[in-house]
C-alpha cells in the first residue's frame, strides 16, 4: 500500500522522470517494514516476561497460602510450603472437635440440635470439611450428603477407639481425614460426631485455583505490554505515514512528517520527508516551467506577430502600387526580406530552446586550437559589425599552442548570442565590441565586453534565466524571446564551464565565461 501511494503521489505531482528515480532510490535503500529488532526483543519478552511474572505469582500465592494455613494453625515454618504431613491437616479440625468434646461432656442433647450442627458446617466449609452425625447405624445429619454416602459404611464403630485420637483416621483410597467423638443421644441411642475433611483439595484446589487465575493474569498483562509496545512503535508511526501518504496522493505536499526516533521508523520518516520535499520541488519547477512555457507563447506571439505585420504591410503596398519607383520597390523588398530573417532567427531560438529543455543539444566536441577557432570568429562576425558602424577590437593574449575541447558550432552559437545581444542593446553612434581571451593557468576566459545601454544592478541576476527580458515595453527594435542567454548559459555548462556577467547601466555590459584548457595525457 505504501509503495502503490508513492507511486500514485509521484505520477499526480509530475510526470518527469527524475521522480521515478525517487522510488527508485527508496526501493534500493530498502525501507520495507523490516522490525526484525522489534520481533527479536517481542519473541524474548514473550518468553521472559511470563516466566518472570509467573514465578513472582507462585511466590505471592504460596506466601498467601502460608499466612491463611498459619491462622488456621497449620504451619510447620520447619516444612516447605505444600509438602505438609497428616499431622498439619490434622490440626484443622483440633479446636472444633475440642469443642464438640466439651458440649457433650455438659450438654451432649445439644448435639441433637440441627441449627447448631448448621452453625459446625458452615464454619467448616471454609476449611474443606464437613460433618456427619450417626444414630445408630443411620445418618441423623450431614452438611454434604453425597460424600458422605461415600465414607459412611467405612468409619470407626461406636466406642471403638482410635489409633491416636489427636490424628484420627486417614482414609489413603479417597484421601480424608477422618476424626471422631462419640456420645448418647436423649432416647439412649448411640450416637457419633464426624469431622471429614478433604486432605488433598485442602491445599491443591486453592493452589490450582490460584495459580490458573495468576497464570491467566500473566498472560493478559504481557499481551498487553507487547500490545501496547507495539501498537506505539509500529502501527501508530505506519497510521501516521497512511495518513502522510494520502495528503500526498492527493496533491498535499506541504504536510510534514518529523520525529527523533532512530532506527526503520526514524529512516522511514525522513525518507519520506525527502521524498516529499523532492516532489514538492519538482512540483514548483513543473509549475514554473509551465508559466514560463504560457510566457513563451505569449512573447513568441508577439515577435512574430511584429515581423508578421510589417510583411503583410509592404505586401500589400507593393500590391497597390505604392512603391511606384524602383528604389522604393527595393526598400519594399529589403524590408521584407529582413522582417523574413527575423522570423527564421526567433524559429531557430525556439528549436534550440527545444532542444536545450529536453537536454538533447546534439554536440560533437573535438580539440580546438584557441587562436586559430577565435581568429575565424572574429574575422567572420567583424565584416557583420562594420556594416552596422560598430568597432571590434580582439586580444588573444594565451599561448598559440593552447586548446581546449569544444563543440565548434555550438561555441560558436555562444558568441554570436552574445554579440546579437550587444548589437541589439547598443545605444552609441560609434558601438565598440571588445573581445578578450585570457590565460586563467589551467582554463581560459573569454571576455565580450560592449559600450552599449548595460544592464540595471536589479536585472543583472537574472539575465541568463529563461524568457527573462530587461525591456519591460517589448518594442519591435529591441524585443526577442528572452532565451538567447539562457542557450548560452547552457551551452557553456555542457562545456564543463560557467558564465557571468559585469555591467554598468550607460556604460556598457561585459560577458565572461570559462572553459577549461586541453591537458594532453602524460608520456608512458
Amino acid at each position: 500500500a505504501f509503495q502503490a501511494r508513492t507511486q500514485t503521489a509521484l505520477f499526480r505531482a509530475s510526470n518527469k522522470p527524475p521522480l521515478e528515480v525517487v522510488v527508485a532510490n527508496l526501493e534500493k535503500r530498502d525501507i520495507a517494514l523490516k522490525f526484525k529488532t522489534r520481533l527479536m526483543v517481542t519473541s524474548v519478552v514473550i518468553v521472559l516476561l511470563p516466566l518472570m511474572l509467573t514465578c513472582a505469582a507462585f511466590l505471592l500465592v504460596g506466601s498467601h497460602i502460608e499466612d491463611a494455613e498459619g491462622e488456621l494453625g497449620l504451619l510447620d515454618m520447619n516444612k516447605v510450603p505444600f509438602t505438609y504431613t497428616i499431622e498439619n491437616y490434622s490440626r484443622i479440625s483440633e479446636d472444633l472437635l475440642h469443642e464438640v468434646k466439651e458440649q457433650i461432656a455438659s450438654d451432649p442433647v445439644r448435639l441433637e440440635d440441627k441449627n447448631y450442627l448448621d452453625e459446625i458446617s458452615a464454619h467448616l466449609n471454609s476449611k474443606f470439611s464437613y460433618i456427619i452425625v450417626r444414630k445408630e447405624d443411620g445418618i441423623y445429619y450431614t452438611s454434604n450428603l453425597n460424600a458422605a454416602k461415600k465414607i459412611f459404611d467405612t468409619l470407626p464403630e461406636y466406642g471403638i477407639e482410635m489409633p491416636d485420637m489427636e490424628t484420627g483416621y486417614y482414609y489413603n483410597d479417597m484421601k480424608k481425614l477422618v476424626k471422631q467423638a462419640d456420645f448418647t443421644f436423649a432416647d439412649g441411642g448411640r450416637g457419633s460426631f464426624f469431622i471429614v475433611s478433604g486432605v488433598s483439595s485442602l491445599i491443591s484446589r486453592k493452589v490450582l485455583r490460584n495459580m490458573i487465575i495468576a497464570f491467566i493474569l500473566v498472560l493478559v498483562f504481557t499481551s498487553l505490554v507487547l500490545t501496547q509496545w507495539i501498537q506505539k512503535g509500529i502501527f501508530t508511526p505506519i497510521n501516521q505515514l497512511d495518513i502522510a501518504m494520502q495528503n500526498i496522493a492527493e496533491g498535499n505536499l506541504e504536510y510534514m512528517l518529523t520525529t527523533e526516533e532512530k532506527g526503520e521508523i526514524g529512516e522511514l520518516y525522513r525518507n519520506y520527508e525527502d521524498m516529499r520535499l523532492r516532489l514538492k520541488e519538482s512540483t514548483d519547477e513543473k509549475f514554473e516551467h509551465e508559466q514560463k512555457n504560457k510566457e513563451l507563447v505569449s512573447n513568441i506571439s508577439h515577435d512574430l506577430k511584429t515581423p508578421i505585420t510589417a510583411i503583410k504591410g509592404y505586401v500589400e503596398g507593393i500590391m497597390d502600387g505604392v512603391a511606384d519607383t524602383p528604389e522604393k520597390m527595393n526598400k519594399y523588398i529589403r524590408t521584407i526580406y529582413d522582417k523574413a530573417n527575423d522570423m527564421d532567427r526567433l524559429i531557430n531560438e525556439l528549436t534550440t530552446y527545444s532542444g536545450i529543455d529536453n537536454n538533447r543539444i546534439p554536440y560533437t566536441f573535438r580539440r580546438i586550437n584557441v587562436a586559430d577557432y577565435f581568429g575565424d570568429c572574429v574575422e567572420e562576425v567583424g565584416l557583420d559589425l562594420e556594416s552596422k558602424n560598430i568597432q571590434l577590437n580582439y586580444d588573444d593574449l594565451v599561448e598559440p599552442s593552447t586548446q581546449i575541447i569544444a563543440d565548434p558550432e555550438q561555441l560558436k552559437r555562444v558568441i554570436n548570442n552574445i554579440i546579437g545581444n550587444s548589437v541589439k542593446y547598443m545605444d552609441k553612434e560609434q558601438g565598440v565590441i571588445d573581445i578578450r581571451i585570457l590565460d586563467e593557468v589551467d582554463s581560459i576566459r573569454v571576455e565580450i565586453e560592449d559600450n552599449g545601454m548595460g544592464i540595471a544592478a536589479k536585472d543583472l541576476p537574472s539575465v541568463f534565466e529563461r524568457f527573462y527580458r530587461t525591456d519591460a515595453s517589448r518594442n519591435s527594435s529591441k524585443g526577442g524571446s528572452g532565451i538567447g542567454l539562457s542557450i548560452v548559459k547552457k551551452i557553456i555548462e555542457d562545456h564543463g564551464g560557467y558564465i557571468w556577467a559585469t555591467s554598468r547601466e550607460k556604460e556598457g555590459t561585459c560577458m565572461h565565461f570559462v572553459i577549461r584548457k586541453y591537458q594532453a595525457p602524460p608520456e608512458q
